[in-house]
């Protein structure tokens, strides 16, 4: 054997591109803002000073451009875990395989990659249109079971969380893994509150929401809400940052999760101003990465 992948694992385009994300090596810079609406890709590149490639399949869409001298791509993933499972292995590919050898790179390209996305508090005094940075990832999808996760996770929260929670018996187990900490410095601002956020599987049942169907875990965002561990809440649910954080780690990439809060769960409260809030949280992203 030497080493290569095979053509049904490493699944590349009749022009070369990854499968999933059409991409080729070239057309992504080292620092990727993901957000999952594919709409949302242009309500960031807008900014950008010049834009040098427009790329699209499914629900990935690419931009990749200059803003202010750096080199940036933004990426659209849609919503789940499942999407950032593909979207996460793909860019990796991109930067540390060989696309003609077939084989891993013996110098590896570490990756920045920022979510740029929405998000519902749990916490009562959380308002809307605010910015959160996701401290810790609660996954309620299962991704991390299907790897060689352990060492890429927070062991005692998990412990601490599971043994609160005594989902099991629900078949309900889930996994934490922390941001990086380099990377989360430089969003460093009076205007980021941090928290433990919250990935799940689902809209609806999965995130305690009825409307003709009855969740089993009635009680579930009340039972997260009261939650704590090393003074560290529980403050908000999307369906990405969990499974962003494990595959990053796992590759040795950095990421981070940026939400911008459009609806308090507790409080009822739902945005009024929300793509205002939303392009707030892009400009201080961008302003952030270049700073």
């Amino acid at each position: 054997m030497d080493g290569s992948m095979g053509n049904s694992e490493l699944i590349l385009n009749p022009d070369g591109s990854i499968y999933h994300l059409n991409l080729k090596p070239e057309d992504i810079a080292s620092t990727v803002i993901t957000v999952g609406d594919p709409g949302r890709v242009s309500q960031v590149s807008q900014y950008f000073d010049s834009i040098e490639l427009k790329k699209g399949k499914r629900e990935f869409i690419t931009h990749t451009g200059q803003y202010k001298g750096e080199r940036i791509t933004v990426l659209s993933t849609g919503i789940g875990t499942d999407n950032i499972d593909i979207v996460f292995n793909e860019l990796d590919a991109l930067v540390n395989i060989d696309f003609q050898s077939r084989a891993v790179k013996k110098e590896k390209i570490q990756l920045s990659i920022i979510r740029v996305g929405t998000s519902g508090a749990i916490q009562p005094d959380i308002p809307v249109d605010s910015f959160l940075l996701s401290k810790s990832g609660i996954g309620f999808d299962g991704l991390m079971h299907f790897y060689d996760s352990g060492h890429v996770r927070n062991a005692k929260l998990e412990e601490t969380l599971n043994d609160y929670l005594n989902w099991r018996k629900y078949n309900i187990v889930p996994y934490v893994v922390d941001c990086n900490e380099n990377l989360a410095s430089i969003f460093d601002s009076n205007r980021i509150r941090y928290g433990i956020t919250v990935t799940n599987s689902g809209f609806y049942g999965p995130q305690g929401r009825t409307l003709r169907l009855t969740p089993k875990l009635e009680d579930f965002n009340a039972v997260l809400e009261a939650f704590s561990h090393d003074d560290q809440r529980i403050t908000n649910h999307e369906m990405e940052t969990a499974g962003m954080y494990g595959l990053a780690k796992m590759h040795g990439h950095r990421s981070v999760s940026l939400n911008v809060i459009l609806a308090n769960r507790v409080t009822g409260e739902f945005s009024k101003r929300g793509y205002k809030a939303i392009d707030d949280l892009i400009r201080f992203t961008l302003e952030k990465l270049v700073s």
